[in-house]
């Protein structure tokens, strides 16, 4: 039979992260298969490099690093707070520097700690994962947890009826990690934004977890202001996940680090390996160090180079590639200086 959401390549969109379902799966799924760097002796379908190169692996930076650090002595430390002003982390940064792709892998690896420590997966949820609706009111919010666990959520019910069964749910299946994205969209001058803000509070006292927020740029936000403000900045460490810079010996490097274990991630057939290395600095300038702008560039890079059958990656074709608003604004005293004709 069919899939109806399956597209013309017979590939099904997997369920929303932000449910149980699909974030069990990302959590448990395998990495895309890697196709041999000599494809004449294992020839791949076209399609399945297309698709190999459109997900291309994410990459582990300092900063993902440094939050992993950060949140594990969270836990500790929250491990015996049964009730009251636990401890929590807030992800902050401007927008395409990594900052839901760091909370994932996070919840990912926190997942799979825990089900190797009760040897495999069971009835336990460790991790709660959601992302703050627009305009989201009390009743909203805490129904995206409830959606997250798979809980009915009838019309009749009401804010606090959703509320006490949402908790208590947590806590008989030991949620120890919960992450909320989107965080800067809650706007407390508002009086919705205040009161939705209030129940994210709630939620934190009533569950035994530790919650890690991400944001845009949270330091500017509505959400740290006033009485309400000062309790959250009472309560959260912020954890300022900039763009890489291509400064300093050392920013140059783990720069460079990062681009050389994305080409090396390319299965193109006439791409000469060390193209993209030495560019690093014009990736940089391109991308302002954002790592979603460097990725969404290489892969539809690879994507144009497959599909027009050059199977190289230039700078020409990089230089040709449109990237987000916030990137182009940047690149532009970069891009005054047009690449050379693709040879």
């Amino acid at each position: 039979m069919v899939n109806p959401l399956a597209d013309s390549a017979g590939y099904v969109p997997p369920a929303p992260q932000t449910t149980w379902q699909g974030w069990d799966a990302f959590v448990h799924q395998n990495p895309a298969p890697v196709p041999a760097q000599d494809t004449d002796s294992a020839p791949w379908p076209q399609s399945a490099r297309e698709d190999y190169h459109s997900e291309l692996a994410i990459m582990r930076t300092p900063a993902m690093g440094n939050v992993f650090t950060a949140v594990r002595r969270l836990l500790l430390l929250n491990r015996r707070q049964q009730a009251g002003a636990r401890r929590g982390l807030i992800i902050s940064g401007p927008a395409a520097t990594g900052k839901t792709t760091t909370m994932m892998a996070l919840g990912r690896s926190f997942q799979l700690a825990q089900e190797r420590r009760q040897s495999g997966r069971s009835q336990r949820r460790p991790v709660l994962f959601i992302s703050v609706p627009p305009a989201a009111t009390p009743k909203m919010l805490v129904s995206e947890f409830a959606r997250f666990l798979g809980m009915p959520v009838a019309e009749r019910l009401n804010q606090t009826q959703i509320t006490n069964a949402v908790c208590d749910l947590l806590c008989e299946l030991g949620t120890q990690l919960v992450l909320v994205d989107d965080v800067h969209l809650l706007d407390t001058q508002r009086r919705t934004g205040a009161e939705t803000s209030d129940q994210l509070k709630y939620l934190g006292e009533r569950i035994p977890a530790t919650f890690v927020y991400s944001a845009i740029d949270i330091e500017t936000s509505s959400l740290l202001s006033g009485v309400r403000g000062a309790q959250i900045a009472g309560r959260f460490r912020i954890f300022r996940h900039a763009p890489l810079a291509y400064a300093g010996e050392h920013d140059r490097t783990v720069w460079d680090d990062l681009v050389q274990t994305m080409e090396g991630l390319l299965r193109l057939r006439s791409h000469r390996p060390g193209t993209l290395l030495k560019h690093a600095a014009y990736l940089h300038a391109r991308t302002g160090g954002r790592i979603g702008s460097l990725s969404h560039l290489i892969r539809e890079a690879a994507l144009i180079a497959i599909t027009e059958g050059t199977e190289r990656i230039t700078k020409q074709l990089l230089s040709e590639i449109e990237l987000d608003a916030a990137a182009e604004a940047q690149a532009r005293p970069a891009r005054a200086v047009r690449a050379a004709p693709r040879a």
